[in-house]
């Protein structure tokens, strides 16, 4: 990776240099995260701190009752964190019956929340301030408000015209019967005292408290089936990491019940490829990128679910080398192929890393699924809560089929970079089944051509929908689309302000003279901020 004071893809931001270093989707967070590096925390506290913000000033993405998980480099060792939610103990095949599909939105789409055992997780293991402290930027904001930034109020009047019938919504996120615009304050008091509570008790409010009992007590109302029980058997994971090898360096990922391992099998087949000897912008450099992920996405979809029910197709299977190499053989280099990947949904997500000057780097992600979640807020609570439970399949075949007790297929994954010396890069890439091609994306990008972080961010991106299906940004420059036209490949042309689409990354690259350079996404409002 080099530095570079200029370069073609469209942006004004250069990288953000230095040696302690929070880069978030939305600038509060990122002040948040940098405060506690400045009374002396460490990347855990500003990681988490950064995390908390962004459920009040980011709702369209995030909230209290999302999911996380987290790759944290502690100095000396990498961890991984699965700190996702299971299904309610009621939620047997038999509960949806009838059904082609899982419900997207509504009280049967909600998984227990795991985000906040998350939070607890890594502040024990690794924080250096008090849990308590983490709390006050984002309750000082919940309760004398902050001001809706522009892309974030287009979000969020889309969602109240479709979520505004769901119980609680309306109540907690259309004040006077309507989303915030742009640059109005918004005030959330009772996610302040929510705050409050789960700072108090480290999250035992949440899973077995005051807090629980009104999630639960508001489920009970609408008949459906999270329990206390649910809730108080929740647990966070350290689940260690999956690895692959790719031209000297080694990208990691969670396991499984994740899509990780696509972003692992997608560089695997280009190992067997010769993309090493094109150039970024080569279009051949671009199908073979498309169509290793459209093998790694079609696999994935078919065989990964929550690991401790993957029986019959393991993640070894999956990246077995000879196996990779006998997909990669699949590709033809001169037309684009139906490989039989799905088209998966678009998701909303938040993505953000820290790094600080003692070598320690956090790479964590949560989110909601789709915006708001299930579209279901908790009265008096300022909680909404995630869909995940969508993401379980109702095919008896599968390996992701529903069940009480189990993690559906998450979308959301950190990623994390080592070398050879160690770390490379902590970096994410936000928005559903854009995740796993946008780690592809950046680790090409960054390891391969060399671009520093911005210039891989600010580089125009592409998306496998399905068949042969390709979402590209317009900013893409015409040659490449035209020869990739010429290939067989059904292209649509979207905006880069579709952040959810085309993902809003984050990326902290660790400098071989020490210190740090990030780049953070204009697609979302994304900031990087550090000292």
């Amino acid at each position: 990776m080099k530095l570079r004071d200029a370069h073609h893809y469209p942006s004004r931001r250069s990288a953000v240099l230095a040696d302690n270093i929070v880069s978030t989707s939305q600038p509060l967070a990122a002040q948040a995260g940098l405060s506690m590096l400045a009374r002396g925390g460490n990347a855990a506290d500003a990681a988490i701190a950064a995390a908390i913000t962004l459920t009040l000033v980011e709702p369209t993405g995030n909230g209290v009752g999302s999911d996380a998980f987290a790759i944290i480099w502690d100095g000396s060792d990498l961890h991984g964190l699965n700190a996702s939610g299971r299904a309610p103990g009621g939620w047997t095949p038999e509960r949806f019956a009838g059904l082609e599909q899982m419900p997207f939105h509504g009280w049967d789409s909600v998984t227990v929340p795991g985000a906040v055992s998350g939070w607890v997780a890594v502040s024990e293991r690794f924080g250096s301030l008090p849990f308590a402290d983490l709390f006050e930027p984002a309750i000082h904001l919940a309760e004398t408000g902050f001001l809706v930034s522009p892309k974030i109020a287009t979000l969020w009047a889309r969602a109240a015209d479709q979520l505004a019938e769901y119980p609680g919504f309306a109540g907690t996120f259309l004040p006077d019967g309507r989303a915030p615009q742009a640059g109005e304050r918004f005030v959330n008091a009772p996610l302040a005292e929510t705050f409050r509570k789960i700072a108090e008790t480290r999250g035992r409010a949440f899973y077995e408290g005051d807090l629980a009992r009104a999630i639960t007590d508001f489920a009970a109302q609408h008949g459906a089936a999270l329990s206390m029980a649910d809730m108080a058997a929740h647990r966070a994971d350290w689940c260690g990491t999956i690895s692959r090898r790719f031209a000297g360096t080694e990208l990691h990922e969670i396991p499984p019940n994740g899509q990780g391992i696509a972003a692992l099998m997608g560089l695997g087949i280009l190992e067997h490829s010769s993309i090493r000897d094109l150039d970024a912008d080569d279009p051949q450099a671009f199908h073979l990128q498309i169509e290793a992920m459209k093998l790694a996405l079609a696999d994935v979809e078919t065989f990964v679910g929550d690991i401790e029910h993957m029986t019959d197709t393991t993640v070894a299977h999956l990246l077995d080398d000879g196996y990779l190499a006998s997909r990669a053989e699949l590709i033809d280099p001169t037309c684009a192929q139906d490989f039989g990947a799905g088209a998966p949904k678009h998701g909303s997500t938040v993505y953000l890393t820290a790094a600080d000057a003692s070598g320690m780097m956090v790479s964590f992600i949560q989110s909601n699924y789709a915006g708001f979640g299930s579209g279901v807020a908790v009265p008096g609570t300022g909680i909404h809560l995630q869909n995940r439970g969508a993401g379980f399949s109702l095919d008896p075949e599968s390996q992701n089929c529903v069940g009480p007790g189990k993690r559906p297929f998450h979308t959301i994954i950190p990623g994390f970079l080592m070398g050879p010396d160690g770390p490379l890069m902590s970096f994410g890439v936000m928005g559903g089944p854009m995740q796993a091609q946008g780690h592809v994306q950046m680790v090409l990008r960054t390891q391969i051509w060399g671009q520093d972080p911005q210039m891989a961010v600010d580089a125009p991106r592409w998306r496998v929908t399905e068949a042969l299906g390709v979402a590209i940004e317009d900013t893409m420059p015409d040659r490449i689309l035209d020869a990739l036209r010429v290939l067989g490949h059904e292209i649509s042309l979207e905006t880069p302000d579709n952040a959810f689409g085309f993902g809003g990354a984050q990326l902290i690259c660790r400098l071989p003279g020490g210190g740090y350079a990030a780049g953070s996404d204009p697609r979302k409002d994304g900031a990087a901020a550090g000292f």
